[in-house]
């Protein structure tokens, strides 16, 4: 139930409007919002990796700290770290090109719009009411006297104007939460492109690496032509039999076929890079390179500077303000709804007196309307958006923890894989010399051929598994960066 009370005339108004003025000034209703407290770790657990760079030690009793979110960080294409023109060119094409990151931006547009829309209830609504209506009326209607004029025009020209003032701050929690939202899509954008190009980057990689691979597959199939040829004519020569032939000729063909198995996987990766960058698969081709770039290095900076860093952080984070913006909004109905509203033009019944002062008319006039019951319901309402920030917070929290594991992971990945790398570099050489020996003692007729098959397998094996090794240490080395929050920070966000 609903209570309403109306004040007209010029006086009341008048003391109505300076009390409105007054009254938008004040604080609104509901909660203040403060970022929910985290504290970040002093520093990461993870940092044996040679290519990481850790800042400087705090010293002891010292009270050091990051002076801007970007301080020590790679910042905007973070992808030039790598020193590949090629990949730069692919990489620049995402923020462009992506029909993903352009759906993002329509989604930041329409929340920005939203901020607009929310704001415009600050101001008092006009409008303009022109007409121009000619009147005949019965002879024989009710209080019609032969003197009276049955037939005449009736000319209006009035403007109104409505205008809520914002007592309570339901208008601006209002602007709040919509100013929160939009932030927060321009912030999941940045999360997009951000996992969009360490996708590309990743592929790319795993693209070279293949490369790498077929580089190896193909040297190798020159060195068992070789040696089948070689095979051959010791068969002719009477030195060997026709199983060294074949087995021979065996091996040759096992590795084309791996040739064969690693241009398809590398024709996928170009694919998948096609589409990201927006190219038309049929009609695009990266050129053959062997992965023989050096390893960059990576600075991860202080752990504190991760809550700026990270765009699904700062998403997590204005939601978490957006709900609290709610909880004002809802508070908000327990007060009265105050309108003031007021009108004022001419009205004649001719066009020569239309426009003059005696055919002036106004009236002004405020109204209140108070619900009395309502079941609970308001109660009910804040009571859900106090649950609903409390429910943000914790997903904020949650995506932190989770930003820190994802930073820990991939520190302890480029670690491991470096110590890995170490002993497989250690192994191939290793094999190389078993081949070398089981030539030398095939050739001498001291071993059977089955020997430098096995040699040639096992070296074989071993170095594909040190490429493999090191396009990981590239892909590890592009998902650390992703989990650093890639060149991004939150004073890119819109103010």
């Amino acid at each position: 139930m609903r209570k309403s009370f109306a004040i007209s005339a010029a006086g009341p108004v008048v003391v109505s409007l300076a009390v409105a003025s007054l009254l938008s000034g004040c604080k609104p209703v509901g909660p203040n919002y403060t970022r929910p407290a985290y504290t970040a770790p002093p520093a990461y657990k993870e940092t044996g990796a040679p290519n990481v760079v850790v800042p400087p030690p705090n010293p002891n009793g010292g009270t050091w700290s990051a002076a801007d979110p970007s301080d020590g960080m790679l910042k905007g294409k973070w992808w030039e770290v790598y020193n590949d023109p090629q990949l730069n060119k692919l990489e620049d094409r995402i923020a462009t090109d992506n029909v993903t990151v352009q759906q993002a931006m329509e989604s930041y547009i329409a929340a920005h719009d939203q901020v607009l829309a929310a704001r415009a209830n600050y101001y008092p609504q006009l409008g303009l009411d022109p007409s121009v209506t000619h009147y005949k009326l019965s002879k024989n209607a009710p209080n019609i006297t032969p003197t009276t004029s049955t037939s005449y025009n009736d000319l209006l020209l009035a403007g109104t104007a409505s205008w809520e003032p914002d007592f309570w701050g339901r208008i601006r929690r209002t602007v709040e939460a919509a100013h929160a939202t939009a932030q927060a899509s321009a912030a999941d954008m940045a999360n997009i492109s951000l996992t969009l190009e360490a996708e590309l980057a990743s592929d790319y990689f795993e693209l070279r690496g293949l490369d790498s691979q077929i580089k190896l597959l193909r040297s190798t199939v020159s060195d068992l032509e070789r040696q089948l040829e070689l095979t051959q004519k010791r068969l002719s020569g009477g030195i060997v039999t026709d199983v060294d032939v074949e087995q021979a000729r065996t091996q040759l063909e096992t590795v084309r076929a791996q040739l064969v198995d690693a241009g398809v996987a590398r024709a996928q990766y170009e694919h998948a890079i096609a589409t990201i960058a927006n190219y038309n698969a049929s009609q695009f081709s990266i050129p053959f390179a062997p992965l023989d770039l050096t390893l960059p290095q990576v600075p991860i900076g202080v752990p504190s500077q991760l809550l700026e860093r990270r765009p699904d952080i700062a998403v997590a984070e204005r939601q978490a303000q957006a709900a609290n913006a709610q909880i004002g909004i809802a508070v908000s109905a327990y007060y009265p709804d105050i309108t003031l509203g007021g009108t004022g033009g001419f009205e004649s019944t001719h066009g020569g007196t239309w426009i003059q002062g005696p055919s002036a008319l106004w009236s002004l006039g405020a109204q209140a309307t108070e619900l009395l019951f309502d079941a609970g319901q308001r109660h009910a309402l804040t009571d859900a958006a106090k649950h609903q920030y409390n429910a943000q917070v914790d997903a904020y929290k949650g995506t932190v923890l989770a930003a820190f594991q994802d930073v820990e992971d991939n520190l302890s990945t480029l670690r491991i894989l470096n110590n890995e790398t170490a002993v497989e570099q250690r192994a191939v050489d290793a094999a190389q010399r078993s081949l070398n020996l089981s030539n030398q003692r095939y050739k001498g007729g001291v071993t059977a051929y089955l020997e430098v098959i096995t040699a040639e397998t096992t070296l074989l094996n071993n170095q594909r598994t040190l490429t493999d090794l090191q396009t990981r240490q590239f892909a590890a080395s592009v998902q650390l960066i992703r989990a650093l929050g890639g060149g991004w920070d939150v004073t890119q966000l819109p103010k």
